[in-house]
């Protein structure tokens, strides 16, 4: 009975020795994924997906096609619940509602910051919005402080802008690319009336007029998320509660909007963050669609991409919240669940090209 065991056992071994012998399969590439699909034209490729630093940083960054293979878990800092993202020649901020600070990938430089974090005047509360004007200032929409924080280029604080009798709920910021006007949203609430966009002095603070009032109306809102300025200085309102994009000139008179509530394409269920492309292109990130649709400035659809999904994975989305455009055409879409930014790069544009083809860890 003994012999029998042990002749079993014997087989055992030389069967997973065997297995051990073979060799490993061959890794296939990941497909590139682009949008919109064969066989129409594609505008845009998948790129990346940022969920920390080893993702950015040459010293950490482990390669997509090892961690396919393997498996192998992303180390370094990771997100931990990014809201917005903006970005400024290869710098990508994230502000991060759980970490409280705005965190900074240098991708050309192969480094990472934070900026918020410290006490002082310039510690933030909860960061949601946010803003990088030409001169690479940063803007940060503080909910929990009710103000506007700005940095400088070195990333040290400058100023505060509103406060406490400003705002019932500050959702976001937007500055024009000379920093001197800022446009803060005020998302309002059931118990508001400050359904409206409030605009300042970037450089003074002081407060200049605002846009809009609570409502269903021509250049009225109703829970109001996100603001965008386009070609000729238009300014492009997420209306969140009325399902739509309202569009006024760079003064803040009222011009037209688009966009309804609905399932289909151009219509929205729950749109949150806005950005436009140097072409005046209008991107609305939609949470529910789990995807972002591109406009162009006119309000007419151009193309949507990403699907909801409950399986994380390149445009598969949960929670969608942030979304911008940076100076060379690549898309940054944010989401929440599954604690990423996912980039894009236009069709036409070589993967080597731009700001953040010029990363550190670029062959």
């Amino acid at each position: 009975m003994a012999a029998r065991a042990l002749r079993v056992l014997a087989a055992l071994l030389a069967a997973l020795l065997a297995a051990c012998a073979q060799a490993p399969p061959t890794p296939q590439a990941p497909k590139t994924l682009y949008f919109p699909s064969a066989p129409d034209e594609p505008r845009f490729v998948f790129e990346r997906s940022i969920r920390g630093s080893a993702d950015v940083l040459p010293a950490e960054a482990a390669s997509e096609l090892r961690r396919l293979v393997t498996g192998e878990q992303v180390s370094g800092e990771l997100l931990s619940k990014p809201y917005a993202v903006a970005v400024f020649q290869g710098r990508i901020f994230v502000s991060d509602t759980v970490s409280r600070f705005v965190r900074v990938f240098d991708v050309p430089g192969g480094q990472q910051h934070r900026i918020g974090d410290e006490e002082g005047a310039g510690q933030l509360i909860k960061p949601i919005g946010l803003d990088v004007d030409a001169a690479g200032r940063l803007y940060v929409a503080d909910i929990g402080s009710k103000a506007v924080f700005v940095y400088g280029p070195d990333r040290k604080f400058l100023r505060r802008i509103g406060g406490e009798q400003w705002f019932s709920r500050l959702s976001s910021v937007t500055v024009d690319p000379t920093g001197q006007r800022l446009y803060a949203v005020d998302i309002g609430g059931v118990s508001s009336e400050r359904h409206q966009v409030r605009v300042f002095d970037a450089v003074s603070g002081v407060h200049l007029m605002d846009i809009g009032k609570r409502g269903s109306g021509p250049g009225e809102f109703n829970l109001p998320r996100d603001l965008a300025i386009g070609k000729d200085g238009r300014l492009y309102v997420v209306d969140g509660g009325n399902f739509r994009v309202v569009v006024f000139d760079h003064e803040g008179r009222y011009l037209h909007s688009f966009g309804s509530v609905g399932k289909q394409y151009g219509q929205f269920a729950r749109p949150k963050e806005i950005a436009v492309d140097r072409e005046g292109n209008v991107y609305v990130v939609d949470t529910a669609f789990g995807n972002f649709q591109v406009f162009n400035p006119e309000g007419e659809l151009l193309l949507f991409v990403g699907d909801r999904s409950e399986r994380d994975g390149p445009a598969k989305y949960m929670l969608p919240s942030g979304i911008a455009v940076d100076e060379d055409g690549r898309v940054y879409v944010v989401d929440q669940w599954y604690r990423r930014i996912d980039v894009f790069r236009p069709a036409a544009l070589a993967a080597q090209a731009g700001h953040l083809g010029r990363r550190a860890d670029a062959p």
